[in-house]
């Protein structure tokens, strides 16, 4: 039985992987903001963590929850999004939410919980939930620019990350357009299909991908 760790769990991507992982068996631990997304870990099975990564006081305390853990699979999937384009200056408070969840809440994770990952004896595994629209080498419009930004910062962190803990494997992932709140109803994937096609992808990490940016298929980008 593996041990996983899902941050930002309380919907959409976040909670399918609690409730696939669980229902593989494994022992899944789970973070949410609310009393409503803890209960819903708890539904799942999952041991649920009370955590707002956008909250620095609050993301800060992480590794004391964790405490004595050995982690073979982190998800920092907590993110959110900003469709307005270069034609919109961000506001601060915009700029800062999604700034804060995106990046700071992840770079702020990875030094608590990466140490947990690389002491994993089953090869652990550090991934972040990313987006293509995070690729500047395929920059079709402005349109979130925000987000974009923020994207190509969080993969910047995993790719920079990536050579302070070399006993982990840490990428950059993909879930393709999925039909989230955040994706919306035209999106061709469902939640169940990304996340299943996630999880062939983490099972079949090995030294190679350190560092990688990936779609949730397992293909590489070509460039970042």
């Amino acid at each position: 039985m593996a041990t996983i760790l899902v941050i930002g769990a309380s919907r959409g991507i976040g909670l399918e992987f609690v409730r696939q992982y669980a229902e593989a068996g494994e022992r899944v631990i789970a973070t949410a903001r609310d009393a409503t997304g803890l209960a819903r870990l708890r539904e799942l099975g999952a041991t649920a963590l009370k955590l707002d990564v956008a909250d620095p006081a609050s993301i800060s305390g992480l590794a004391w929850q964790l405490d004595g853990e050995e982690i073979d699979l982190a998800l920092y999937v907590a993110g959110v999004y900003s469709t307005s384009g270069a034609d919109t200056p961000p506001t601060q408070p915009e700029f800062d939410r999604i700034m804060h969840t995106n990046v700071l809440g992840a770079m702020q994770a990875i030094p608590q919980v990466a140490p947990l990952v690389a002491a994993s004896r089953q090869g652990g595994k550090f991934a972040f939930i990313t987006s293509g629209m995070g690729q500047i080498g395929a920059v079709e419009s402005s349109f979130g620019w925000t987000y974009r930004v923020s994207k190509a910062a969080l993969n910047m962190a995993v790719v920079a990350a990536q050579h302070d803990y070399p006993g982990a494997i840490l990428v950059a992932l993909c879930p393709g357009w999925v039909r989230t709140d955040m994706g919306g109803a035209a999106a061709p994937l469902s939640v169940q299909e990304s996340v299943a096609a996630m999880r062939r992808t983490l099972a079949g990490l090995r030294p190679e991908h350190k560092g990688a940016f990936l779609h949730h298929d397992g293909r590489r980008y070509d460039t970042f």
